[in-house]
């Protein structure tokens, strides 16, 4: 997974309304009435009206990334809103209320438009726009900020990330910082309503994923304040802030962690120890109440962008793990592995010379990996992102849950890199042969590849440069990982066999997931999959586990993503013969954006004809 990681999806309202954060400026008293008119301009109104102007694409779209940055506080200050940066998100029932109404606002708006001649750029504006509405309105009904969090991320170590994206330049961006940190308890407290009143709706998290969340969140209220994770900002600066500011700037942080930060952490280990954990619900799925399976049926929809129903998913994925699973047996086969399929992943999950001894090494594997990756890549693709991305650790107040790589997206404007995080906890758990196609998921040709050129985007409207539907995301990262094999990344049968293992991990996760959430599995069913048919480390599956368990739904994007993409290029493999160019074919499924798969096959098949339609 990507920068996308949940908790910036969290933030990014385009990307995942579905998470459950905020939809309104945040404010201690929150707005409850904007309204957005066609002729670009806000007006505050006690219900969201029709505006008397003609209404435009342009002004729609104008409006709707307007709205976009008001009622995201993390956005704005990214793009540069010197207040915004103060401010943490504003989540409670109020302004979710406020932003259904506005959603609501906008798709009458799109629907309006709908007759108009439209072609080209403008009509993927439009359908993209579309898409991104119907994709809130599928979700408005459930009431998600019920469960604002999954097993490794969510509001609770929101700031890990945003600490390490803010850019510190000023005594204001460090005086911004702190202010922001001042905000932890009510932005907690917003939290913890929603969850109460998750518990009396009978709408909570699983208790299976609460201890180790207790764990983290037990971390990150205990210590000095100059120890804190959150206060490393306070110990780097720039030279061109004075000694005086220095002084007066760390006691502010210092401060502010022990007046905000540490009690707010304190009494959410305290509300969740003793009222939410007794609460949570029992079983693993949501699948067990008729509001549960209505949701998962819409989950489904959201993550996929298809219209699969959960059994058609379970059966996909069982014909996905049987014929993975033949592949695996022909490496064991042509290895003269003498033991039993058992045997070879004990042997994978316990030989020394498949693990790192230090967290340097593993690092510098990865990296080398990277290295040898970018290389390979103007084969490949004609275009190329002019984003660089790095290679770093998880942060270890995370790592011990967390998976075992993400990408962590850069900003061009920023000038900030992209980051493949590698997760260096516990080394015997993060096997060497698993590494290359990692890292191709993760770097490049993967997420990075694939999300710096969507943010490099040209004469586009703004909210398509960081759109990232789950099922083109994921699955170009899950693609990737088969394209290293075409670049010659896998230079061993234990890599081969490691990238089928993480091919498995994602057939799998189909089976598991609708599993879990339709069919009634147990935890121990669904761990069973990975145990039996994957050389996953037995602290990944765990945590993998976890991650579906928390997260209903999202695990389907990676497979579906995948195998949509790879019909695609047969299709224009056999309809264009000799001029099927696959440079190409890479760079037109890329150079507009994330987008759904029905929107990508058609723009594949119309690509497709015009090559066809070229003299020879």
């Amino acid at each position: 997974m990507k920068l996308q990681n949940f908790i910036l999806l969290s933030t990014l309202l385009f990307c995942a309304p579905s998470v459950g954060m905020a939809q309104v400026p945040s404010t201690t008293t929150p707005t409850n009435n904007i309204a957005f008119c066609p002729n670009g301009t806000v007006i505050i109104v006690d219900e969201v009206r029709q505006c008397r102007v003609d209404d435009t694409l342009g002004t729609l779209i104008a409006d709707f990334e307007q709205a976009e940055i008001l009622g995201n506080p993390i956005a704005a200050g990214q793009e540069g809103d010197r207040d915004a940066l103060r401010k943490l998100p504003n989540v409670t029932p109020e302004g979710a209320k406020n932003y259904e109404k506005i959603t609501t606002e906008f798709i009458r708006r799109h629907a309006a438009l709908s007759a108009r001649p439209m072609s080209g750029e403008k009509r993927l504006n439009y359908d993209l726009l579309g898409f991104v509405l119907q994709q809130r309105q599928r979700m408005m009904p459930f009431d998600e900020a019920r469960i604002p969090f999954t097993n490794d991320s969510g509001f609770f170590n929101q700031m890990s990330y945003i600490s390490r994206q803010t850019t510190f330049t000023t005594a204001d961006d460090y005086e911004a910082y702190a202010a922001r940190l001042s905000q932890l308890p009510l932005y907690f407290a917003q939290h913890k309503a929603n969850m109460q009143r998750g518990i009396q709706t009978n709408m909570t998290a699983s208790a299976e994923i609460i201890p180790s969340i207790i764990d983290m969140v037990k971390n990150l209220g205990t210590g000095k304040a100059k120890d804190h994770s959150f206060f490393k900002p306070f110990t780097v600066f720039p030279d061109t802030i004075s000694e005086e500011d220095i002084t007066r700037l760390t006691a502010l942080g210092e401060a502010v962690i022990n007046s905000s930060v540490l009690p707010a952490y304190r009494d959410l280990e305290k509300f969740l120890t003793s009222e939410y954990l007794p609460k949570a619900r029992r079983n693993v799925g949501i699948g067990t109440t008729e509001e549960g399976r209505q949701y998962y049926r819409a989950l489904v929809r959201y993550f996929t962008t298809l219209d699969l129903s959960p059994d058609d998913v379970h059966e996909l994925g069982l014909s996905e793990v049987a014929r993975i699973r033949s592949e695996m047996d022909m490496i064991i086969e042509d290895l003269n592995f003498d033991g039993s399929f058992a045997d070879f992943l004990n042997f994978l999950r316990t030989d020394p010379q498949f693990y790192a001894t230090s967290e340097e090494q593993l690092l510098k594997e990865a990296a080398w990996v990277a290295k040898q990756i970018d290389g390979k890549m103007p084969e490949f693709f004609g275009i190329l992102p002019r984003l660089p991305y790095g290679v770093i650790p998880v942060p270890a107040e995370i790592a011990p849950t967390y998976t075992t790589g993400r990408y962590w997206g850069g900003n061009p404007e920023q000038h900030r890199a992209g980051n493949y995080v590698v997760n260096t906890y516990d080394l015997k758990q993060r096997p060497l042969y698993n590494l290359p196609a990692l890292t191709a998921h993760e770097g490049v040709p993967g997420h990075h590849h694939q999300i710096a050129l969507g943010q490099e985007l040209k004469n586009v409207s703004r909210f398509r440069q960081s759109l990232y539907p789950n099922a083109f995301g994921e699955g170009w990262g899950l693609y990737s990982e088969k394209l290293a094999a075409e670049m010659g990344i896998y230079k061993t049968p234990y890599e081969k066999f490691g990238q089928l293992t993480y091919e498995m991990w994602r057939a799998c996760r189909l089976v598991v997931d609708t599993g879990m959430h339709w069919k009634g599995w147990s935890r121990e069913q669904a761990e069973a999959c990975f145990f039996e048919n994957s050389a996953l480390a037995p602290h990944n599956i765990k945590t993998e586990v976890e991650r579906y368990i928390s997260w209903p739904g999202q695990a389907l994007a990676y497979k579906i993503g995948e195998l949509k993409i790879i019909e695609l290029r047969e299709r224009a493999t056999t309809a264009l013969g000799d001029k099927f160019d696959l440079r190409t074919f890479h760079d037109t499924v890329l150079k507009d954006g994330g987008m759904p798969l029905d929107l990508l096959e058609a723009k594949i098949d119309r690509w497709i004809f015009e090559e066809n339609s070229k003299p020879n």
